[in-house]
């Protein structure tokens, strides 16, 4: 299967592109990521990711994360485009490294976010993240709770396994 056309990914569009989820896009694509066998921070998923965490850091305010976390997406995208070919095709990279560029000069400016398109080619997959876009619930573009999701998620499971380390010594 190509890399565009898994599940998660397509997902990942949707969150990026209908309702710009930041948030969600990072957590879906992490997942996806991790599924990868021998994953590792090279990969070129990792370069969405960091675009994905860059865009809610900058929507939010946060400058000069979301200026580091985009310097770190190009850096990733530039070795991904050397060692996985399969990752140029059906998506219009050039575009977003060129937007990503633009992305992170406006941040560095402390200009207001901005966001933008993924750019889809492939008209299979376009169909798979509008298929995928009608059956998802998606929280509305913009509101509080896309904004600030990290925020308001409950993370009772999280704090808890910290705690249980936090015991155990690890």
């Amino acid at each position: 299967m190509q890399p565009y056309h898994h599940p998660l990914f397509v997902e990942f569009l949707v969150y990026f592109n209908r309702n710009q989820d930041y948030f969600e896009g990072h957590e879906v694509l992490e997942e996806y990521w991790k599924s990868v066998p021998g994953f590792s921070k090279e990969h070129p998923l990792t370069a969405f990711i960091l675009l994905t965490t860059g865009m809610y850091h900058w929507r939010r305010g946060n400058f000069s994360g979301a200026s580091r976390t985009f310097g770190k997406s190009s850096e990733r995208f530039a070795a991904a485009a050397r060692s996985y070919p399969e990752y140029r095709e059906e998506l219009d990279i050039g575009r977003l490294l060129s937007d990503l560029e633009s992305a992170r000069g406006l941040v560095q400016q402390r200009r207001p976010f901005r966001p933008f398109p993924i750019i889809v080619l492939s008209q299979t997959l376009l169909q798979k993240t509008e298929e995928a876009g009608r059956t998802m619930t998606l929280l509305p573009r913009g509101s509080e709770d896309v904004v600030h999701k990290h925020m308001r998620r409950d993370r009772s499971d999280i704090l808890e396994l910290r705690n249980e380390k936090k015991k155990s010594g690890r």
